[in-house]
């Protein structure tokens, strides 16, 4: 299907749905099971569009949050990574912390969305120590 105003209407309703859901979805899980709403595999549903459209119409679906207010950068890096993977790219969702919170009693964490290297979704902020990246695709072990 090439990039038509129906694709875009379907992505859009697509996207605000999963929007409105991934409070519900993410909840109180632990780290682990919220990667699962990150597939590493997915269906290319909408290839066609291009990138900057999916991110900007990202960034507009998570603008104004209800839930999840504290935890903003996870519903935006979850739906960027899962549409960017939709539309048949490579983004890598990373993690970082921020050092200064380590003897804290609340943890300051950020995620952001890179593609090819370069923030897309959000960005890491100053101070911030990447501590994981969610990989695009899996890679086979070095033999």
């Amino acid at each position: 299907m090439a990039d038509g105003p129906v694709l875009r209407v379907l992505f859009r309703v697509h996207l605000w749905i999963s929007a409105r859901l991934m409070p519900v979805l993410v909840g109180r899980r632990d780290f682990e099971s919220v990667l699962k709403l990150a597939p590493l595999q997915s269906p290319a549903p909408y290839r066609d569009l291009p990138w900057p459209y999916i991110v900007h119409r990202v960034n507009r679906a998570v603008r104004h949050p209800w839930l999840m207010r504290d935890r903003r950068c996870l519903r935006e890096g979850l739906l960027g990574f899962r549409f960017l993977r939709m539309a048949g790219l490579d983004p890598e969702l990373r993690f970082g912390v921020d050092a200064r919170s380590m003897h804290e009693p609340r943890l300051s964490a950020h995620c952001w969305v890179c593609l090819d290297g370069k923030p897309v979704v959000s960005d890491s902020q100053p101070g911030m120590v990447e501590i994981y990246r969610h990989p695009a695709r899996m890679k086979a072990p070095a033999a």
